[in-house]
């Protein structure tokens, strides 16, 4: 199978020195790259900045905001079998770019927001092509998850609580709950990032040959 792959975070600047991003380390994505790769698939990699060696093997396309995330999406996803998106993509982003360092000259600033495009909003409702959403949460987390996945018309979705220190972002471990689109869910325990991502790789192999 062929694996379109997202990771890492967003970055939507303000000026040339200042942006907005997250605290997405990208090693979900690249460990799900990995363990792809590991059971024989063809991977391509689209990864947001940083610090990770990407898999030898995997066609990486580097981006840096949510506007080339979503041009490279939207350019490849329906020539593989299956779309990952772990990226942490902004939703918002600056309504306006200062070509210049914005100065500090008074106590508060205000910034205007204006969302980013929703990548996977904007996939086609029917296609031959199975979508695996992400949904970081800090509260109401299988409510969330749900909504997430009918509204996006996701095939599954893999959600966990963003507001624990000790898994998630910027952590080599985590602790997920995967949810389908028939009700079933199933959770993985706090365990590395690696063999989560194998089991997902088992699991959308799996449901592709069932198709």
């Amino acid at each position: 199978m062929t694996f379109l792959i997202t990771a890492g975070p967003t970055q939507e600047p303000i000026d040339p020195v200042r942006y907005i991003s997250n605290r997405s380390s990208g090693r979900m994505g690249y460990a799900v790259a990995e363990a792809a790769i590991e059971a024989g698939h063809e991977v391509t990699l689209i990864s947001g900045r940083t610090c990770l060696t990407p898999p030898k093997t995997a066609q990486l396309i580097p981006v840096t905001t949510a506007d080339e995330m979503f041009a490279a999406v939207t350019k490849r996803v329906g020539q593989n079998d299956v779309l990952v998106m772990c990226a942490a993509v902004a939703d918002y982003r600056p309504a306006q770019y200062s070509e210049e360092k914005i100065k500090k000259h008074t106590d508060r600033i205000s910034l205007e927001l204006v969302a980013t495009p929703d990548i996977l909003g904007s996939l086609p409702r029917e296609r031959k092509f199975l979508v695996v959403g992400f949904a970081a949460e800090t509260s109401g987390i299988e409510e969330n998850a749900m909504n997430k996945l009918h509204r996006k018309n996701l095939d599954m979705i893999v959600a966990n609580d963003v507001s624990r220190s000790d898994i998630g972002m910027e952590s080599a471990e985590n602790e997920v709950t995967i949810f389908f689109r028939d009700g079933n869910s199933k959770k993985i325990k706090r365990t590395s990032k690696e063999i989560i991502a194998r089991e997902l790789v088992k699991i959308i192999s799996n449901m592709k040959k069932n198709v």
